[in-house]
């Protein structure tokens, strides 16, 4: 595994999906959390996709907000750059089930 930096910082991206409450980081978020480690890092596009095998093309699209990145992209992406994703996926409690639990 090849790391830009030779230090391991972790930055975790939580994505939690709960439409009941937003914790949600959006496309934006995600975006600009990459992009910044990568200036901060000093490294350029090229780079990145040569580094964590994901082409040019789909690297400055993701970075332009142009493209819409798998997760497996993203965490090609994140792990070059030292960065961790995690997915938090809850499940929803319908009315249903409340009324179910009650009796």
């Amino acid at each position: 595994m090849y790391y830009i930096a030779q230090y391991n910082l972790y930055i975790a991206i939580f994505i939690n999906i709960n439409i009941q409450k937003s914790n949600i980081m959006h496309h934006k978020g995600i975006i600009e959390t990459l992009k910044l480690r990568r200036i901060t890092l000093q490294t350029t596009q090229e780079t990145l996709s040569i580094l964590s095998g994901v082409s040019l093309r789909t690297v400055k699209q993701f970075e332009s907000g142009k493209g819409n990145p798998t997760l497996e992209t993203l965490q090609k992406i994140a792990d070059i750059l030292g960065l961790e994703i995690k997915l938090e996926i809850k499940k929803l409690v319908t009315e249903d089930e409340k009324s179910n639990d009650s009796i």
